[in-house]
């Protein structure tokens, strides 16, 4: 009851308050009319007039008001003001205020961009060490440089002089927003989050089987979690719960219901094998291209000039993580000889276009000029508006080829690109069609390839044998396909979103008339705008009518594919311009429109569009700090198909931010699999589920390309068995709840190095107390496995009282430099065999300990040439 009470702007505070009041009582009316609530239903907050009563009997309080009103009681001035503004024109500001120095000035400059402001003043006069750090107030008459970042500045005016601290929000005219680090969280599909009883799942080694649970079973005495697979013909399989990756779910085409697998047969095998010999039809054909590829000559751009740099640093966020690898990775293709041909792939309002414009300034200054091609024309304007706002200091010119341009406009750009002049076209297919000529086309940027048509990509095709090609894709790649091309297609997946993107709120309903107009006037309210698509367009016009009806409070405009391109120009800058609240399209708002304003999306008929659709769409909202709201909503009184329920499902679970690759996954399962690497893929696919296709491939892709570079191929980490007699699981009362257990199981599992497990149990600790004995003893049986694996040993067993370690079939310890063992183990040519009470009282960590000696034992000389002798591999 003593707090202190701060209210910032009293009078503001009022207004709101009582704007909530008329809100609510309008809605409580509504459903008073309905019959859904009694007539004397309270309002479900604190009424403004309460409000202001409850705010007026708290002491202390302190009222914060922007402007003198000649009420305040013990009002104090503070005699802050906001500091200069210089709008980017960084050697104006260094001069002025190295300038007001001398004046008796404290200045404190705090700049991302510290080193090169700190060269401005010197140009200017004055040399200034970048600081880190401010530990303590600047001496008098001093300017202090510090690296970092705030929202703003301001100034003070004393007897003394002024004191003033600048910010790149003076300087630069805006801050850099800093951006998130990368979430931990993996991309490949979390097993236990994603399956349940009764779904078909893929053991790599024993074939397609139903997932029946998590089951606790005895071995001994000990108690033990395990996977239980049901097989063909009543067989069951049961996978120790830290052997959870080698099962995946099995994702084919939709509607495919495959055969479980027989144990105990040379069924699976067969199946591996066949599907083995497609791969690797397909991997040779993956390297045929890429040899072809490293043939190619073409054009080395320059290194990064003194303005590549200026630019850059212009750019209002601090790049993410993987935006800079990606950036890294194009420059060094575009000063490498060979074409580059790169992929960056990223969802939704990641910061590809950034990359696209850096790479695009980077091809100007060498001379060359740069296409930038896209699906639709609003795009084309959406791009055009980026590339002028990001490039506008530089003497770089800027064109647009759509269908927005007249036929006169469009004959001049063609002048211009056969000239020369022009440095940048942005355009759609029209770049394609025969007349366009380049004078000297150096890099081509292709904005969602997969949208453009067959002829448009043969085109494409040959574009790539001549200048340098980048892709941008927001279309997800799995992470598994991703990893099978490594080094055959160049692919930068950039899957950090930006720092303050909030997942945007997802409802699924049938239309409902209140649902629409409470929609549309809560995002009025807080000033935003709102896209309601609806893709016929037929009868938009009797929607935009209806959603007149129901807020005529807002102002509704219609914009659609088929209109005047003229007419769809002004319309799309008339809302870009905030002069409409309310946007009635159909799905050309689906590709790149980037509108921050723009925080609700309610999409009429949803269960009509395509999952890709679905989540483009909701895409297009929540792309600044506001949280944002998407409303997809079906017909009543229509039932939908199971097809259609799985979409609107998929869209609504997949809420979290970077959530595309789960999209894509469904997206496949649901639509089909064989599109990404072709239709007669689509039977193998199906054999061994994609996961497992995919990591077949990754293997085949490894092996031939090590045999095109004339290098042995790396063995892959061989499959290690640990069966041991322990106790080992989660249990219920030091971790209570499932969906934390299903987690830590799944993160037991993906554990692929002693390092990462001992961060894990420290982790655990923390979190959740000292692991009891039964956790204890599960970590230390994946401590076995990866030291097991790291030693080339294939199985850690228990024989009555005898522990047996045995080799891997191609590194048997009679062929090993082994270490001095103590006597106790016994050395035969595939086994160690110890017993297990030579080990002592710690027995699984001294096995551990066993395997990390083991670990460093090389060949012995007569392992190098015994299998060469013999012809094998060494």
């Amino acid at each position: 009851p003593n707090a202190l009470v701060i209210v910032d702007e009293p009078d503001a505070v009022h207004a709101a308050a009582a704007e909530q009041d008329a809100l609510a009582a309008e809605r409580r009316d509504q459903l008073v009319a309905v019959g859904d609530l009694g007539p004397e239903a309270p309002l479900p907050h604190l009424e403004e007039q309460a409000l202001i009563r409850e705010l007026d009997q708290r002491a202390p309080r302190a009222d914060l008001e922007r402007w003198a009103t000649g009420r305040e009681r013990d009002g104090f001035r503070v005699p802050f003001a906001p500091h200069d503004a210089y709008a980017g024109r960084l050697q104006a500001a260094a001069r002025e205020l190295v300038r007001s120095v001398p004046r008796g000035d404290r200045i404190v400059v705090l700049t991302q961009q510290a080193q090169r402001f700190g060269e401005l003043l010197a140009e200017a006069g004055l040399d200034a060490a970048v600081l880190e750090r401010l530990d303590a107030p600047p001496a008098g008459a001093s300017l202090s440089l510090v690296q970092g970042s705030l929202p703003g500045g301001w100034r003070i005016e004393t007897p003394e002089g002024r004191v003033a601290l600048a910010t790149d929000a003076e300087l630069m005219g805006f801050v850099r927003k800093r951006r998130a680090l990368r979430q931990s969280a993996s991309h490949r599909a979390q097993f236990l989050a994603e399956v349940s009883p009764g779904d078909f799942v893929v053991h790599s080694e024993h074939g397609i089987a139903r997932f029946a649970g998590i089951v606790r079973r005895a071995v001994g005495d000990e108690q033990r979690d395990y996977l239980q697979l049901n097989y063909a013909g009543d067989d069951r399989l049961y996978v120790p719960i830290e052997q959870i990756d080698r099962v995946t779910r099995y994702i084919a085409s939709s509607g495919h219901i495959p055969r479980l697998t027989r144990l105990g047969t040379q069924e699976w095998a067969r199946t591996r094998a066949r599907v083995r010999e497609a791969v690797g039809d397909v991997a040779a054909d993956l390297l045929r291209l890429y040899a072809a590829r490293q043939l190619l000559r073409g054009h080395a751009f320059g290194s990064d000039t003194e303005w590549q740099r200026e630019m850059e640093a212009a750019f209002p966020y601090e790049e993410t993580d993987d935006q800079l690898a990606a950036i890294t990775a194009v420059k060094e293709d575009m000063e490498a000889v060979r074409p580059m041909d790169r992929i960056v792939l990223g969802d939704v309002g990641f910061g590809k276009t950034e990359v696209a414009v850096r790479a695009a300034f980077k091809a100007v200054q060498d001379g060359y000029q740069v296409a930038v091609l896209v699906p639709t024309t609003v795009l084309a304007q959406q791009h055009e508006r980026t590339f002028r706002e990001r490039l506008a200091p530089f003497p770089v010119r800027i064109e647009a080829l759509s269908r927005f341009r007249t036929d006169a406009e469009a004959r001049e750009v063609g002048a211009g690109l056969r000239s020369g002049e022009i440095d940048i076209v942005i355009g759609t297919h029209r770049l394609l069609q025969p007349g366009i000529e380049f004078g000297n086309l150096g890099l081509v940027v292709i904005d969602e390839e997969q949208r453009f048509g067959v002829a448009h990509k043969e085109r494409l095709k040959r574009m790539r044998l001549e200048v340098d090609v980048l892709t941008l894709s927001a279309t997800p790649i799995p992470r598994t396909l991703h990893m099978s091309l490594a080094g055959i297609r160049d692919m930068s997946p950039m899957d950090t979103a930006p720092e303050d993107r909030l997942p945007v709120q997802t409802f699924v309903a049938e239309w409902d008339d209140a649902l629409v107009r409470d929609a549309i006037l809560n995002e009025q309210e807080r000033g935003g705008q709102v896209y309601l698509v609806h893709n016929r367009v037929e009868t938009i016009d009797r929607v935009a009518e209806q959603v007149r009806a129901l807020a005529p409070e807002a102002r509704v405009i219609v914009g659609h594919g088929q209109m005047p391109k003229a007419v769809l120009r002004r319309v799309m800058e008339r809302f870009s311009a905030g002069e409409a609240d309310v946007l009635v399209c159909t799905t050309i708002i689906e590709s790149g429109i980037d509108i921050p304003n723009v925080n609700t999306l309610i999409i009429d008929r949803a269960e009509l569009l395509g999952m890709a659709q679905l989540y483009q769409l909701r895409g297009r909202v929540g792309r600044g700090a506001q949280q944002a709201h998407a409303y997809l909503l079906h017909r009543r009184d229509r039932v939908l198909t199971e097809v259609q329920q799985q979409r609107l499902a998929t869209i609504f679970e997949a809420t979290e931010l970077g959530a595309g690759f789960q999209v894509a996954l469904r997206d496949l399962e649901i639509r089909g699999a064989g599109n990404l690497l072709g239709a007669e893929q689509s039977g193998q696919i199906a054999s061994v589920g994609f996961d497992l296709y995919t990591q077949m491939l990754a293997e085949a892709v490894a092996e031939q390309r090590a045999a095109h570079d004339g290098e042995p191929a790396a063995a892959p980490p061989p499959p290690v068995s640990v069966d041991l007699p322990v106790t080992a699981y989660i249990p219920e009362p030091y971790m209570e709840d499932i969906e934390a257990r299903v987690a830590l199981y799944q993160r037991i599992a993906g554990l692929r190095s002693l390092e990462a497990a001992a961060e894990l149990r420290a982790e655990i600790e923390d979190r959740f107390g000292a692991p009891p004995p039964a956790l204890e003893q599960l970590l230390g049986l994946v401590r076995i496995r990866l030291a097991a694996g790291e030693a080339r040993v294939a199985a850690v067993r228990i024989e009555g009282d005898v522990v047996v370690i045995g080799a891997v079939d191609d590194s048997p310890f009679s062929r090993r430099r082994l270490p001095a063992l103590p006597p106790a183990i016994e050395v035969g040519r595939t086994q160690l065999r110890v017993t297990r009470d030579r080990l002592g009282e710690d027995w699984l960590q001294s096995i551990e300990l066993l395997l990390r000696l083991l670990a460093t034992s090389p060949p012995s000389d007569a392992a190098v040439r015994e299998p060469a002798a013999a012809g094998g591999r060494v």
